[in-house]
This record gives structure tokens, sequence and C-alpha cells, in this order.
């Protein structure tokens, strides 16, 4: 299970990580060079991506003042949020059960193979029910030791995913909301001089 959701996570992420920077200079770009129609456009072209549907609903908006611009950024931000954490506590949850699974497993495997030891048995018939009980009992554990190594580490290297992405929506969302407010004065100041 473990390793389906990593696979799956690494998806998502190289997916975000080489596409999403990339859109969101072109988008500022545009934006700054009051392309207001290509901005959007490019960014309905790249929606399957958390970044552009934030932007997005901010966009399109019909003439909101900065205020209500803001608020839409991040209220859509708050909504991809669960994206970006999909799956954190089912790896908490595998984080913390699989010691006592591996343990469970391991005594089972001893149980079996005091099970299989006779005492009065001195030519050592039973001695492979012995020998498979405590081998069974050694793989359990060599597995458990591994995903109990192998899971926290990329849990937390998905949680470094998580916060970058905060950060990045944090940096291009007040990039674009200072761009907004700058236009949205403009316009109040155009719209002053002509009355």
């Amino acid at each position: 299970m473990a390793v389906w959701l990593i696979v799956e996570r690494i998806k998502f992420w190289v997916t975000i990580s080489t596409r999403q920077q990339l859109v969101f200079r072109n988008v500022l770009n545009l934006y700054r060079q009051n392309n207001v129609v290509s901005t959007i456009d490019t960014l309905r072209k790249n929606a399957d991506l958390p970044m552009p549907r934030i932007f997005l609903t901010a966009l399109e908006l019909e003439e909101p003042n900065p205020e209500e611009f803001r608020l839409a950024l991040e209220s859509q931000a708050q909504a991809e949020i669960p994206l970006f954490k999909r799956f954190n506590t089912i790896f908490d949850t595998i984080i913390a059960l699989a010691p006592l699974l591996g343990l469970l497993r391991t005594v089972l495997g001893l149980i079996c193979s005091f099970a299989s030891l006779n005492i009065g048995d001195v030519g050592g018939t039973k001695a492979p029910g012995v020998t498979s009980g405590i081998s069974e009992a050694l793989v359990s554990t060599a597995t458990e030791l591994i995903v109990e190594i192998f899971t926290p580490v990329v849990a937390n290297t998905f949680r470094g995913f998580y916060q970058r992405q905060l950060a990045l929506i944090q940096e291009y969302g007040g990039q674009l909301e200072l761009l907004y407010r700058r236009r949205y004065e403009r316009g109040e100041k155009a719209y002053a001089s002509t009355r």
C-alpha cells in the first residue's frame, strides 16, 4: 500500500514541479503586459494544476475590488490544500502500524517455531518446523524495518513539497494581487479624471 501511495504522490509532485513554475512566469508576464485574455486562456489550458485554478478563480471574477480579488485567491488556495496533503494521514497510519504489525508477525513466527519443538525429541525430527518459524519471524522483522525506515523519509519529503507549494502560492499570488491592485487603482484614477 505504501509503495502505491508513494508512486501516486511522486507522479503528482513531478507534474506540478515541472510545469507549474513555467506556467506562472508566463502568466505573470502576460498579465504585466495587460493581456488579460491570454492570461486567462493560459490558465484555462493548465487548469489540471492547482495554482492555475487558484489564479483563474480570482481573474474570472467580474470587476472585483482588490479585497474581493484577494479573498478569491485565498479561498481557492484553501480549497486546493487537501490535494497537496492527500494521503498524509494514511502515511502516518502506515508509519504508526508498521512496527506493531512487524512485531505481531515476529511473535507469530516464534510461536510457530516453539510449537514445533518437542522436549523429548532428541533426534531433531521437528527442526524444519523450528527453522521455518524463525525464518518467518526474521523476514517479517526485516520487512517491518524497511517500511519503518523508508516510509517516514518519503512522507517527510512530500510534506516538504507541500510547504514549498504553499510558499509558491503565497509568492505568486502576492505578485498577481499586487499587479491587480495597480491595474485597479489606475482604472479608478482614469475613471475619476473623466468625471
